[in-house]
């Protein structure tokens, strides 16, 4: 709780870039490694995404390992279950379970190791945005691209109030947990119940007094955003531009290839 990506992003020197050049470089990552038919290509971008978010953004690495660990341990547990159940050619190893068989084929292997590529290089992409731009400037471009107030500010607030309630629930188990709430697994069931009901009638509460307080300040259905004015400096440019010239270059040598037969 004391470090949330918000914080890194407050600190990051790429705070002050181009918030637009940003985005448009988060999307051509992930839609060019969506589109490749080579893991080349989205590891190619996993390495620049990430070598972007801790030296250029001087990001600790050890932080950023442990944020990526999260989602990555989903992602392994998927492609595991990819590369035994899907897939054919020709046997690499298996083992017997139960009397079931359970093996790996070629194909099976080739398609989990490009799910795990793909999915590692749009992981990184969206932690480079959020790591080095802040929500609120995000709130700001998406006022700016024309989309509906009302789902930008329920965005927000929802955002917002994330925090909130995570605060207060981990207030609320932590003072459960020292009165021994936890103690056996019917006791935590209980605490459980408890942590959850109060939660949802704090939130309740909370809701009426945002919509009273936002009321009593002549709110009008629209929020006003800041976003300070970047423009795009030559040396980023280049960079972005360089970045760009070797992801097509490889997706295109790459497209389409059987990388495994």
């Amino acid at each position: 709780m004391t470090k949330m990506l918000d914080d890194y992003a407050l600190m990051s020197p790429l705070r002050y870039t181009n918030n637009w050049l940003k985005i448009g470089l988060v999307l051509f990552g992930i839609l060019m490694g969506v589109s490749s038919g080579s893991p080349a290509v989205p590891f190619l971008i996993a390495l620049c995404m990430g070598t972007a978010t801790v030296v250029i953004s001087k990001m600790p690495l050890k932080q950023y390992l442990k944020i990526l660990s999260g989602p990555a341990s989903f992602v392994i547990l998927s492609v595991i279950v990819i590369a035994f159940f899907f897939g054919g050619g020709q046997e690499l190893f298996g083992f017997n379970v139960l009397s079931y068989h359970l093996g790996v084929n070629v194909e099976g292997l080739e398609m989990a190791f490009l799910v795990f590529s793909r999915t590692l290089g749009g992981m990184t992409c969206l932690f480079f945005l959020a790591l080095t731009t802040p929500m609120v400037e995000l709130f700001a471009v998406l006022k700016k691209s024309k989309l509906p107030d009302s789902f930008i500010e329920i965005s927000m607030m929802m955002y917002r109030y994330i925090f909130v309630f995570l605060e207060v629930a981990l207030s609320i188990k932590y003072a459960q947990t020292v009165r021994l709430g936890y103690k056996d697994l019917r006791t935590s069931l209980n605490s459980l119940a408890m942590l959850a009901s109060t939660l949802f009638l704090r939130s309740w509460e909370q809701g009426e007094k945002i919509f009273i307080s936002m009321n009593a300040r002549c709110y009008d259905g629209k929020m006003a955003f800041y976003e300070e004015t970047r423009p795009l400096r030559a040396p980023e440019t280049i960079l972005a531009l360089f970045y760009v010239v070797v992801v097509v270059f490889v997706w295109y040598i790459t497209n389409g290839t059987g990388w495994m037969r």
